[in-house]
């Protein structure tokens, strides 16, 4: 090994290993993202493919969220920012780009939180962890504007375009998923006032009603 390479590993190493984990953690998420938001659109309905593609969300996820500790773990020791602890935990802290990074690790607490939720949907619901389970796509966007903000390769041409081609998928699926969840419960809606018995008056309407009679007070 060279002294010059051996300078630079010693110089600017623990900002290397941090901007690589954090790009990786970028494209775990948007694959993890892409492929959640087409099981819940159920975009893809071939025999089998369901599970496989769960397994693979699964394991992107998990993937991310190592990425994203080695992200902020490798920060830590970069000698030219020296975010400290507080930087590199606190959202809103560290001077280098305090709004993006703030929100890159908003997102990084939010990722954390819905991906390890998927361990405890039984005791939380599956119910109320399918909603909260949407905000995923929030984790995304987050990542993106850190990202874009922060990230030292924002102005690199492969990483715009890299943006550009991955954006509108993921757009267009949340879209997708919105409008078809409306719709199903808007058909759900009208089955059920369909199945709704009908009001005595109207089962009544057209046949003749047989009063009980009064009795008259004296």
């Amino acid at each position: 090994m060279s002294l010059a390479t051996s300078t630079t590993l010693q110089t600017h190493g623990w900002w290397i290993a941090s901007r690589a984990s954090g790009l990786l953690a970028l494209v775990l998420v948007t694959i993890s993202v892409a492929i959640g938001l087409m099981m819940a659109g159920k975009v893809m309905r071939r025999p089998g493919l369901s599970r496989k593609l769960m397994a693979v969300h699964e394991q992107t996820a998990l993937a991310g969220l190592i990425a994203i500790a080695v992200h902020g773990i490798t920060l830590l020791g970069d000698p030219w920012l020296h975010p400290g602890v507080a930087g590199v935990t606190v959202p809103f802290v560290m001077d280098f780009h305090t709004a993006f990074t703030g929100l890159g690790i908003i997102g990084g607490y939010l990722a954390m939180a819905l991906g390890l939720s998927f361990y405890a949907r039984k005791r939380i619901g599956a119910k109320l962890w399918r909603k909260a389970h949407r905000a995923t796509v929030v984790v995304w966007a987050l990542g993106l504007v850190h990202a874009l903000g922060a990230g030292t390769d924002a102005s690199a041409p492969w990483f715009r375009w890299w943006a550009i081609l991955t954006t509108p998928p993921i757009v267009g699926l949340f879209v997708y998923r919105v409008l078809s969840g409306r719709a199903k419960k808007r058909a759900r809606a009208g089955a059920g006032q369909r199945q709704r018995p009908a009001h005595p008056a109207a089962v009544n309407r057209g046949r003749p009603v047989h009063r009980t009679p009064v009795l008259e007070e004296a």
